[in-house]
């Protein structure tokens, strides 16, 4: 497998990014990949165009999102650089991502501009197999610690996740393999002074057992709801809202008596999702205004059916986040703005075994930048004071150069912090003493592009002192397993990552569009006197590699498309003694309209049914076929 990406990678490098000329013949448009525009919010926290940043950023569009096909968010985050992810099962499962070889929970996630951190979980975090890619209508992924402008958990990036608005109405559903059924349907309004946007979902599979050696297979169920509204108070001054609420089964496997081993069981976990904002934002000349609230609740639940009721109920935890904040941007004289915020967010857990705890986090930042098409430059500093263990402060620094029409530098150095999990912190493993994560990350890239082709190569590194993990109290009662008979939680690893992501697009035709991302990734313990010091992180291949064509036929607009993701092998533990092995997943898909409002799509996945596990044990999907239908109006 190692063999077959290398020799992909050598043909395809120098590799890509996404571009486009503006209007003006002056400017051009130069980024990652952009789908629908070329807009992000991550590199400062407000509105920019994704050139002027320094800082890589991938945005893909609710275009690219339906070519794609599917409700499966993993399939189209793969189409990023610096991407890759382990499952617990079938769709629906426990889905965690890793950008840049950071682990799952040093992933800031935002839905709407809500902080989908899970408090409930032990280590934080965000479980991705929750969403739906057929409910998003924009993702863009920053890559990189950025904990200046977005505060904790984002050491290894950002992603922002936009759900999909309709201005009339929209509908899509499909079904196919493994008993699958997922539909969404929306419904918008929008006028010069207001607007509002309701939709809702279903997902059903019968799935595959999570156990890779099982027969049972493990379903998903899940539906859903969300909203946004806009009113106009004044020139310039709106008042806006969103909401979602999800509510999901999930079956799973454990480790029944009397061997303990993994193995079929009947257990099932229930989570249930309500998130939202309310705020006023304000536009002008001169400044750009938003503040508001937000709310993110999640309540998960284990039972096991083979046990009577009440003892079917296993334990269930709650986590809670409550947010104010207010963050702006401020156009000053010669091209510079200045970007700022100001936030407090309170965070509350509580477990069936666990007693109720709080924490609140307090913070403020700035970042001044100069910003022209020729070259940009910007600096910040971000102060967070958190009741529990104090302040910290974290820097960041990036920019670009135009050095012709076509060729375009970036560099970026940021810093990024992790504050412990109330879970860490208070629960009855806890360690009070716990200090936060932290990161430096640099990168530095070339970007070139033509009418017809781009390309991107970056370089990147990421150094992280103070992780948190697990310490085993087995035989211990003094120091810090005083009290702790099982174990506790310390600031013990450190770990490096480091490697190139490559992108190139081809556009040799209107009608034809070829891409390719890939990445090599060294991810390390580097834990002074650590048995496991020196080895590879568990589940970070070095290698993984995907590329796409897709293929507008003259034929009544008939649509071709492929996908193949190549993945090289990676270690399961933390020991390097249990081995995934690589693989290579072939995807093929078509669509064709029907009429002016209609389009029918279909798709065949794992095309040559490879055998494959990115968990030891999980089982994952041979091959399964799709088809559905799209309706606007």
């Amino acid at each position: 497998m190692k063999y077959l990406i290398s020799a992909v990678f050598a043909a395809l490098v120098p590799a890509s990014a996404w571009a486009r000329t503006s209007d003006d013949a002056n400017t051009v448009t130069v980024a990652d990949r952009i789908s629908d525009d070329y807009i992000t919010v991550l590199a400062t926290g407000s509105d920019m165009r994704v050139d002027w940043s320094g800082q890589p950023v991938t945005v893909i569009g609710s275009d690219q999102i339906d070519q794609i096909q599917g409700g499966d968010l993993t399939r189209v985050l793969e189409r990023a650089p610096g991407v890759t992810f382990t499952r617990n099962g079938g769709p629906g499962a426990q889905t965690a991502l890793f950008v840049r070889g950071a682990a799952s929970q040093q992933l800031l996630v935002l839905l709407d501009g809500v902080r989908m951190t899970d408090p409930s979980a032990p280590s934080g975090g965000t479980d991705l197999g929750n969403f739906d890619a057929m409910t998003i209508g924009k993702v863009e992924l920053l890559r990189g610690s950025n904990s200046v402008v977005w505060g904790s958990d984002a050491l290894g990036g950002v992603l922002a996740l936009t759900s999909r608005e309709a201005n009339g109405l929209q509908a899509s559903a499909e079904g196919g393999s493994h008993g699958t059924f997922d539909g969404q349907a929306s419904a918008g309004i929008s006028r010069d002074a207001w607007a509002v946007n309701v939709s809702g979902g279903y997902t059903t599979t019968d799935g595959v057992s999570a156990y890779a050696g099982g027969t049972e297979p493990d379903g998903f169920h899940q539906w859903r709801v969300a909203g946004n509204a806009r009113l106009d108070l004044a020139p310039g001054l709106s008042l806006v809202a969103t909401g979602r609420y999800a509510a999901g089964k999930l079956q799973i496997d454990g480790f029944p008596p009397p061997s303990y081993t993994f193995a079929d069981t009947s257990e099932y976990q229930t989570t249930k999702q309500a998130s939202g904002r309310a705020g006023l934002r304000y536009r002008s000349d001169a400044l750009d205004l938003d503040a508001g609230f937000a709310m993110y609740d999640t309540r998960r639940a284990y039972f096991d059916p083979s046990q009577p009721a009440p003892w079917n109920f296993e334990y269930a935890y709650t986590g809670r986040s409550e947010r104010a904040d207010l963050t702006g941007r401020w156009r000053l004289p010669r091209d510079l703005a200045l970007d700022f915020g100001a936030d407090s967010e309170w965070t509350h857990y509580s477990g069936t075994y666990d007693a109720g705890q709080s924490a609140n986090l307090t913070s403020g930042h700035a970042l001044l930048g100069w910003y022209t098409a020729r070259a940009t430059l910007a600096a910040g500093l971000r102060v967070d004071d958190h009741s529990r263990f104090g302040s910290e402060v974290t820097f960041g620094a990036n920019g670009t150069l135009a050095l012709t029409g076509s060729l375009r530098l970036r560099a970026s150095y940021g810093e990024g912090f992790k504050a412990p999990t109330l879970f860490q912190l208070l629960s009855d493993y806890g360690n009070a003493a716990l200090r936060p994560e932290r990161s430096e990350s640099y990168d530095a890239g070339i970007e070139w592009h033509s009418a017809r082709a781009s390309a991107s190569l970056t370089a990147f590194r990421r150094d992280t002192r103070g992780l948190i993990d697990y310490v085993s109290c087995w035989g211990m009662t003094t120091g810090i397993c005083t009290n702790r008979p099982f174990g506790t939680y310390d600031n013990v690893g450190r770990a490096r990552a480091q490697g190139i992501e490559a992108e190139l697009e081809l556009r040799p035709a209107d009608s034809l569009t070829v891409q390719a991302a890939y990445t090599y990734l060294e991810a390390t313990d580097r834990t002074p006197g650590a048995t496991t010091q020196g080895n590879d992180l568990s589940r970070r291949p070095r290698n993984a590699l995907t590329l796409s064509a897709d293929w507008t036929t003259p034929l009544a607009g008939l649509k071709l498309g492929g996908d193949v993701r190549l993945v090289s092998d990676s270690y399961d533990d933390a020991y390097n003694t249990v081995r995934l092995d690589g693989y290579a997943l072939a995807t093929l898909r078509a669509s064709v309209p029907v009429g002016g409002h209609v389009e029918l799509f279909g798709r065949v996945e794992n095309l040559f049914d490879s055998k494959y596990q990115v968990a030891a044990g999980y089982g994952t999907y041979g091959r399964a076929a799709y088809a559905g239908v799209r309706v606007r109006y």
